[in-house]
């Protein structure tokens, strides 16, 4: 697993406009740094896939160069994912792009919380590609394992990495034994869910900060 806050960086300061109440009013502030955040850890995870070596002509000679190996997919749920994407995007700007439509549904029992519904998923062939995932607040990690679970229909990734900005430390425990073969690139981890299982002390709803209420 790799955090951004767990070295003093720029990170933090996005990070407490994220969670700052007052600051959370401007809503293209919140997005923009959400959408920072995307950039950061897009740019850690870089620095983890595989390149190849070549050359490159300029208008003065050729110089050595490295270019992407494998393609990316950029995996996102709406509609609170929307400028983490953007993020990852504005680094990975060759990616190909997945979209999940997913949400809590109604609760089950205290005991299994509530199910995940997905209304829409679309998303190119994975065979073989590296799989970026994404969700601003991982709270209980299910939407994400279910998400998961069914992109496969589309292929299987060579690598699969998991991106949000918040983690409550439930799910971080729940995606690692659930899914260890994907890597965790977060913002910051959070101690607990509430009763609603929503992140404490979290920012609150993303979707609804990025684009208003439902």
């Amino acid at each position: 697993m790799y955090l951004l806050s767990q070295k003093p960086s720029i990170a933090d300061h996005y990070l407490a406009e994220l969670r700052d109440f007052n600051s959370q009013k401007d809503r293209m502030r919140f997005r923009r740094n959400i959408e920072r955040i995307g950039e950061l850890l897009a740019y850690e995870i870089s620095k983890t896939l595989t390149f190849r070596t070549g050359k490159v002509e300029t208008p003065l000679g050729v110089a050595s160069s490295r270019s992407l190996l494998q393609p990316v997919v950029l995996g996102t749920i709406l509609r609170a994912g929307l400028p983490l994407h953007q993020g990852f995007l504005n680094i990975f700007d060759h990616a190909d792009n997945a979209f999940i439509g997913a949400y809590r549904g109604h609760h089950i029992s205290d005991e299994d919380d509530f199910e995940v519904e997905m209304d829409y998923i679309t998303s190119p062939d994975l065979t073989g590609k590296t799989l970026i995932l994404m969700d601003p607040m991982l709270a209980t990690g299910r939407s994400l394992e279910k998400v998961y679970h069914a992109l496969l229909r589309f292929g299987i990734p060579s690598q699969t990495h998991i991106a949000a900005v918040i983690a409550s430390a439930e799910g971080v425990n729940f995606l690692q034994s659930r899914m260890p073969q994907c890597r965790l690139w977060l913002g910051a981890v959070d101690e607990k869910l509430n009763e609603q299982y929503y992140i404490v002390p979290g920012l609150g709803d993303a979707g609804d900060l990025s684009f208003g209420p439902k």
